[in-house]
């Protein structure tokens, strides 16, 4: 093992790309091998299935796979402001008007209450997870030790797809700011071609260029990143309080008189999409491996930004509802136009560069947290392990930035923000839903521990609670308008999660901080999250499902064998110790 890690420092020092760097494992060493893993895969498989990782292998032999130490320089006010830093940005500045206009009105304030109590009830999971197991993975390496190398598999290449859409996402947003700024249209500064698709027709070279500025700064010191993010996140709330105080001004309470125009599915379709406003946190949760104090930190780091945040959004919100009536709110850069229809067109200006400003911290942060997400995939060799080289001199994965930079990259020049805002909240809507089911178990399941009674019992409350959820969105989905359905699935919920509290003992009980109110709280975050996934589209339904057979066709022919091949060696190593 020794020779081995010395081997891996050697390699990281020389950027070298052998085949050794990507494809290490014993079944990638010739065709034979190979061949023989593949008539292995049902066995394999199988293993992978009902494997569960453990803490103190995260933490500790996974976490050495990188060949050195990310620094360990964060506190809780770094991590509430990057907390602040990673999530105000396109959601609220451009979201706001695509939603309000065109899905629920005024009662977008309403919308954003409940993606906002949805991603305040998936913060404490993550909370609690980041506590006990602070390592780059996040919700990848939480998903490892409750439910295993498949599940964790499944949702890493979704959290990867996250982190890509919901950067393009917001490099596109970021060139619709830049064009108002400059008194032009937003789509002026992007490339027509009229021979693609009208949703894939407005190319963006600039959202490129800023990705790649973006990532480069993000390569050299995490340390540094929270700086910048701190200062510039103080100039972004001083834009934001102006934006609430000069938009009150102008109010008219008569543009909220037609308060829900398109009714509660308006709300409900608008949350969903909303939720998009609220990533970002997840991705603070990935730099609990370079904070000094986790069980401190990370806690008031990540609920102090949520409260923030969720609080600020509403005010906006309303603000930009009172500015302007509903069907005249532009769908690009609202709050430019806003100000601009009411004769305050200096203050565009303002609100254009506080916009820029908070879409350029969003990106900084996303582009570090998806660099340490894919370093601890890479650690696993569920992808190449060449990803996973922290560099010697900066503390920073700079192998997994360039990659998650160029794909980035590719998605925003060519995708327009309605198709990636519907993908990216289904894809995070999963992942939270899966990282709630993830804490009931690892509460109230505890190998040697839990008897089979127990077990079973927990099996039986999570299926009803899932099923109930699933019920509840499949109902709202197919347009049912009724209440009674409604009332009996949440009867039934109640009673899955009633049972769970009353009948089933929690095996494992949180040392330094844990979610309150278990089972009710996860329950709760499972039954809202999946009921939002009710109300997003069937078309990106469709690209989730390809999505989806693409990382499983990956998964059998290249990650289930690279996985099982590493897992099998740590296995031996730790027997002759």
């Amino acid at each position: 093992m020794a020779s081995e890690g010395k081997a891996a420092q050697r390699r990281a020092c020389l950027c070298s790309c052998t085949k050794q760097d990507f494809l290490p494992e014993e079944s990638f060493r010739s065709w034979q091998n190979y061949c023989k893993a593949l008539r292995a895969t049902g066995h394999r498989l199988k293993d992978r299935l009902t494997t569960r990782s453990l803490d103190s292998l995260e933490l500790n032999e996974i976490k050495a796979r990188s060949s050195h130490e990310m620094k360990k320089t964060l506190t809780w006010w770094d991590i509430i402001w990057l907390g602040v830093g990673a999530v105000i940005g396109s959601g609220i500045f451009v979201l706001t008007g695509q939603e309000a206009r065109q899905v629920s009105g005024p009662s977008v304030i309403i919308s954003y209450i409940v993606s906002g109590v949805s991603a305040m009830l998936s913060v404490f999971c993550y909370t609690e997870f980041a506590v006990e197991i602070p390592v780059a993975g996040g919700s990848f390496a939480y998903l490892r030790v409750e439910l295993g190398d498949f599940m964790a598999f499944i949702a890493a290449g979704n959290i990867l797809l996250e982190y890509v859409i919901g950067g393009a996402a917001v490099a596109r947003s970021w060139t619709s700011y830049f064009a108002t700024l400059l008194n032009h249209k937003p789509n002026d500064l992007r490339i027509h071609a009229a021979g693609l698709p009208d949703d894939y027709s407005q190319l963006d070279p600039i959202s490129i260029g800023v990705i790649i500025v973006v990532c480069v700064a993000a390569s050299f010191s995490t340390k540094g990143t929270s700086r910048f993010n701190y200062v510039a996140s103080i100039f972004h709330i001083a834009v934001i309080i102006f934006i609430i105080i000069a938009g009150l001004t102008q109010a008219d309470a008569k543009n909220l008189s037609d308060f829900a125009p398109f009714g509660a599915h308006g709300i409900f379709n608008s949350a969903a999409v909303l939720f998009f406003a609220y990533i970002g946190f997840d991705a603070v949760s990935t730099m609990a491996e370079e904070t000094k104090n986790p069980s401190k930190d990370i806690p008031l780091g990540l609920v102090g930004s949520m409260i923030i945040v969720t609080s600020l959004y509403c005010i906006l919100a309303l603000t930009l509802c009172l500015m302007q009536p509903y069907s005249q709110i532009d769908v690009d850069a609202p709050y430019s136009v806003a100000f601009e229809a009411i004769g305050m067109d200096w203050a565009k200006y303002i609100v254009a560069l506080g916009a820029l400003k908070g879409m350029t911290t969003v990106l900084l942060v996303s582009a570090v947290a998806q660099a340490r997400y894919l370093t601890h995939i890479a650690r696993t060799h569920l992808v190449p392990p060449w990803l996973a080289q922290v560099n010697a001199a900066t503390g920073t994965p700079i192998n997994a930035t360039i990659v998650m930079l160029v794909a980035t990259s590719v998605i925003a020049f060519f995708t327009s923000l309605g198709i990636l805002s519907n993908l990216l909240s289904i894809s995070t809507l999963f992942i939270f839903m899966l990282v709630a089911v993830a804490l009931l178990v690892r509460r109230y399941y505890v190998s040697g521990v839990t008897t089979d009674a127990n077990r079973n019992k927990l099996i039986v409350s999570i299926a009803v609670i899932l099923a109930s959820s699933i019920a509840s969105a499949a109902l709202w989905g197919a347009g049912y308008d009724g209440w009674i359905w409604y009332i009996v699935i949440a009867l039934v919920w109640l009673s899955g999660t009633g049972f769970l509290w009353w009948m089933v003992p929690q095996g494992r009980v949180p040392v330094t901080w844990g979610v309150p109110l278990v089972p009710w709280l996860p329950a709760a975050s499972i039954g809202i999250n999946i009921f939002l996934l009710g109300s997003i589209d069937g078309q990106s339904f469709v690209r989730f499902g390809i999505w989806t057979a693409v990382l499983l066709v990956y998964y059998l022919f290249l990650g289930l064998h690279a996985s099982y091949d590493t897992a099998k060696a740590t296995a031996t190593d730790a027997g002759n110790v």
